[in-house]
């Protein structure tokens, strides 16, 4: 079989190192906002600890729910940097990941871990320090039996998620944003977060209690009639 049809892709582009540095230093919201408020994945995917940070490329599994046999695969094939997204379809039914296989994970070097699904040894993995956000703890263990796909294009928090893409994560959760988009975002990302700074220094002042943009956008709305004001 091709390897464009394999179940197990091996070669991708990743985001480059350089993208990934620079993001890592933005906030998920603010890639969010400027991605075009979209890319966030679904609040059910949370970190286990409001410190765990992480960017990096998209290494993506697919699975069945309840099963991590290609779990292992991939953690057998990717690369340090790489965070794994793991699209456990929400089951919560079981563990997919615990304490064994992340502490493998950190000694590999990988950026991280995104289970949508849950995981097990809640207090040693938040004890490691190493990100890891699912939905959710049960004690159950999977099992290892049913074939998956790595590689290929999937779902993780409601979210598409392509081998390479960028992901960032912080105590908000999860951003993805497109390889491709990647360098373009982060110019904008920079610009935003520099209007941020403006913003918050104006209302500590005193300069500025309210947005400049709050009446234009109440006439749009048709709340203030033109020339009307708060």
């Amino acid at each position: 079989m091709s390897n464009s049809l394999a179940d197990i892709r091996r070669d991708f582009e990743r985001v480059s190192p350089e993208l990934v540095k620079k993001a890592a230093t933005f906030a998920s919201s603010i890639l969010a906002d400027v991605a075009g408020r979209r890319g966030a994945m679904d609040g059910r995917i949370q970190p286990l600890a409001h410190s765990f940070r992480m960017a990096g490329p998209a290494f993506t599994i697919e699975i069945r729910p309840g099963d991590n046999l290609m779990i292992h695969a991939a953690m057998a094939m990717a690369k340090p940097g790489d965070i794994l997204v793991i699209d456990g379809k929400a089951d919560s039914t079981c563990a997919l990941m615990g304490s064994i296989m992340i502490h493998a994970c950190q000694k590999m070097g990988f950026g991280g871990v995104i289970l949508d699904a849950s995981h097990r040894d809640t207090e040693e993995l938040i004890e490691m320090g190493f990100p890891v956000y699912s939905i959710g703890a049960n004690p159950n263990g999977p099992t290892k039996y049913v074939p998956g796909r790595i590689n290929w294009p999937i779902s993780c928090g409601d979210i598409a998620v392509s081998p390479g893409d960028l992901i960032v994560g912080d105590a908000d959760g999860v951003t993805v944003v497109e390889r491709e988009k990647v360098a373009s975002v982060l110019d904008l990302a920079q610009a935003k977060y520099d209007d941020e700074q403006k913003r918050l220094a104006d209302i500590a002042s005193g300069a500025a209690l309210r947005p400049k943009w709050l009446e234009g956008a109440l006439r749009a709305a048709g709340v203030l009639a033109e020339g009307e004001a708060l």
